[in-house]
């Protein structure tokens, strides 16, 4: 796999997970203990008010993510689809919306019975890897404990470069 290079630290990440979310399904939670990666984790319940900045928001409805918006801190909301519209109304700052590239596919099972994903979901993780690719700061180590990592690299190769 590829290993950090020198930009991985010119993007400043902020997570914030909707605390209701079960750390053991939660595709970042192997991320959490790595020491190396000086990013924010902001736990919250739906609703609370979250002071992040002026970011840029990873959002389906956004213009497309350029490699210009890596000169503010990459905002990540990790919540299941029907929870984000809560967690999305207590966030306070300026909110830049970016979307990833049509054609990524998620690598994770899903099994939801309770609501229907969108069909261009991803796990968080999936996500905040391709993000980071298209930012320029590509980092394949960021999958090292997601199960389903050489998966999502096999089937997104062409996106991902």
């Amino acid at each position: 796999m590829i290993r950090p290079d020198s930009t991985i630290s010119r993007v400043e990440v902020t997570i914030v997970r909707l605390r209701k979310e079960a750390a053991r399904k939660c595709s970042l939670t192997p991320l959490r203990r790595r020491r190396d990666r000086p990013w924010r984790w902001v736990h919250c319940d739906a609703g609370d008010s979250v002071e992040v900045g002026e970011v840029t928001l990873l959002h389906p409805e956004g213009e497309p993510l350029a490699a210009s918006d890596a000169a503010r801190p990459l905002l990540l909301v990790d919540a299941s689809w029907r929870d984000l519209p809560g967690v999305l109304r207590g966030l306070r700052g300026t909110l830049h919306r970016r979307r990833l590239p049509a054609g990524l596919v998620t690598a994770y099972p899903r099994r939801s019975t309770t609501f229907a994903d969108p069909a261009a979901g991803l796990a968080s993780v999936e996500a905040l890897h391709a993000a980071l690719a298209l930012l320029g700061a590509r980092d394949d180590a960021l999958l090292d404990g997601y199960r389903w990592g050489s998966r999502w690299l096999a089937a997104n190769a062409a996106l991902l470069g």
